[in-house]
């Protein structure tokens, strides 16, 4: 082989495998990573409150826990109680609405839909202000089930989506 009798052939090959590192550490791109402002460092997340007309008592618990969990895990924001955090993020679920969707006949819908929107607080306090957003969605089930029965399967989905609809919309400007 050509390598082992030639010294210039093992300093071209280490070249050509440094430029290849090289190169291939030059294009790593994490989609998830939050644009925070550098001189952010703390954040206060309040409870979720339920403020919608019908009130589903799981929602409220595990979409604020969700939403701490990913603001933890994938920023570098130390959580905190206090009110003087850089970001302070609070906010209610304002309608919980289930409703039927065109179906087969006039009689019978096919399926129903639970329409979610939380109102967000977002209060930056180092810029001294304030930003206020709805998010909404909504969520497709089997007129055949009840509102009871669909929310038990679409829970984790409805938590999912909104609070990765919340993060999109503080940290990454969606």
């Amino acid at each position: 082989m050509i390598l082992t009798n030639n010294k210039d052939g093992w300093k071209i090959l280490f070249f050509f495998l440094s430029i290849n590192l090289l190169l291939t550490g030059c294009f790593v791109y994490k989609f998830n990573d939050a644009v925070i402002p550098t001189n952010v460092k703390t954040v206060k997340i309040g409870f979720i409150e339920n403020k919608a007309r019908y009130i589903n008592p799981q929602l409220s618990p595990k979409l604020t826990d969700k939403l701490q969990s990913k603001i933890t895990n994938q920023t570098k924001l130390t959580r905190t109680n206090n009110d003087d955090a850089d970001y302070v993020i609070s906010g209610a679920i304002t309608n919980y609405d289930p409703s039927q969707t065109v179906g087969v006949s006039a009689q019978q819908a096919s399926t129903n839909r639970l329409t979610v929107t939380v109102h967000i607080v977002l209060r930056k306090t180092l810029e001294n202000k304030v930003d206020e957003f709805d998010v909404s969605r909504s969520f497709d089930f089997s007129a055949n089930l009840t509102l009871q029965q669909a929310e038990g399967q679409l829970l984790e989905e409805v938590v999912r989506n909104l609070t990765d609809e919340i993060f999109n919309r503080i940290f990454n400007n969606w």
